[in-house]
């Protein structure tokens, strides 16, 4: 009788226990599904909040596009004067196409303003210096130098102005042979014995990153530093145009109105180039409303006091544009995506209707 009692409380004992076990799994169970649920919940807010704030964006760049292809059929001239470069009148235009939540800020930026990379070689067979951005680009990488110096920070022997010049010309010219540009240009062969190993583009630059390739550019000429900002911000891959029959060329005129500093500097002979600070305050004055010089003139230039009897080389300058950066950014439920695009206006050959093309196009 006391071995049944005892066997049936044993009995008793591993149903508790299979009991608390089944109970525990399912418990568990429950809870990672709970968990699992809530994340497909979050997962799917996350990727529909990304798809609206991406669509949010992308009307940004139609809205910038819309800008652009309007301003010129209003002006002759691209300059900071003009609806485009005006944070309010892009409010504006923003405000006509309300979203039911969120909200998207545009920016839209020359990117005729800066230095074209890939006007350094002479069309058509791009074996040679194109010599008008030679000296601009001589100049340009001297303002770096000079920053370097001042800061007394080290240059290396293949970081020196004319050692990048030479190797960019070698980057990107139609020759790839032993025979390099001065003593410090580099083809090829250079390029294959690093790891891992490429070959030289022997063209012109698609991508600005490429710039990173060269040798004689370093992450700290390109992206720039804490005390001297980065080259990558004053050059551009863009501004090609039609050549003879199928070829393509690069003028390389950059506008003079919307060219920041380092760029000036770079556009003046090096005997006037004191006066790039006098130039971009004038610029400043007339946006401001300070100046009622007309900045779609080129006599604009004449009112710095020692611009009169400067001449500036009329192959490197413009005041038109047809070639313009837009960052479009989207925010909703505290996160946000941001297109950034180049695009370019082109005008229609039968009805002369002017509208802008995507050349590039970042989604972050």
């Amino acid at each position: 009788m006391t071995a049944a009692v005892g066997f049936m409380r044993s009995q008793r004992g591993v149903a508790l226990l299979v009991t608390l076990a089944v109970t525990t799994l399912l418990v568990t169970m429950a809870l990672e599904y709970n968990r699992r649920a809530r994340y497909d919940v979050i997962a799917a807010a996350a990727a529909r909040d990304y798809l609206t704030m991406a669509e949010m964006a992308a009307a940004g760049v139609h809205v910038a596009m819309a800008i652009l292809a309007k301003d010129k059929t209003l002006n002759d001239t691209d300059t900071p004067m003009d609806d485009w470069a005006d944070p309010e009148k892009i409010t504006e235009a923003l405000l006509a196409f309300p979203f039911e939540a969120g909200q998207v800020t545009l920016a839209i930026e020359d990117e005729l303003g800066k230095i074209q990379v890939n006007a350094l070689v002479a069309p058509p067979d791009g074996r040679q210096f194109n010599e008008s951005q030679r000296t601009l680009w001589e100049r340009f990488l001297q303002y770096y130098a000079d920053r370097r110096k001042e800061l007394k920070l080290d240059l290396k022997d293949d970081s020196e102005p004319q050692a990048i010049l030479n190797s960019l010309k070698d980057w990107m010219d139609s020759g790839d042979d032993d025979a390099i540009t001065g003593l410090s240009g580099a083809e090829t062969s250079y390029y294959m014995d690093k790891d891992p190993p490429y070959p030289c583009r022997n063209g012109p630059m698609t991508d600005l990153n490429e710039l990173l390739l060269v040798k004689g550019i370093t992450p700290e000429l390109y992206h720039g530093t804490r005390e001297v900002p980065g080259i990558a911000r004053y050059l551009t891959v863009h501004g090609m145009e039609p050549g003879e029959g199928t070829t393509v060329k690069f003028p390389g005129r950059i506008n003079l109105t919307t060219a920041e500093l380092p760029v000036l500097f770079a556009l003046l002979p090096a005997e006037n180039q004191d006066l790039m600070e006098a130039i971009d305050e004038l610029r400043r004055d007339i946006a401001s409303g300070k100046q009622t010089v007309d900045l779609k003139s080129m006599n604009w230039l004449e009112q710095v006091p020692g611009m009169a009897d400067v001449k500036l080389d009329p192959k490197l300058i413009t005041m038109v544009s047809d070639v313009f950066r837009v960052e479009s950014t989207a925010s909703l439920h505290d996160s946000s995506t941001t297109i950034r695009a180049v695009v370019q206006r082109v005008q229609a050959s039968r009805s002369g209707k002017w509208s802008c093309r995507l050349l590039s196009w970042q989604v972050n």
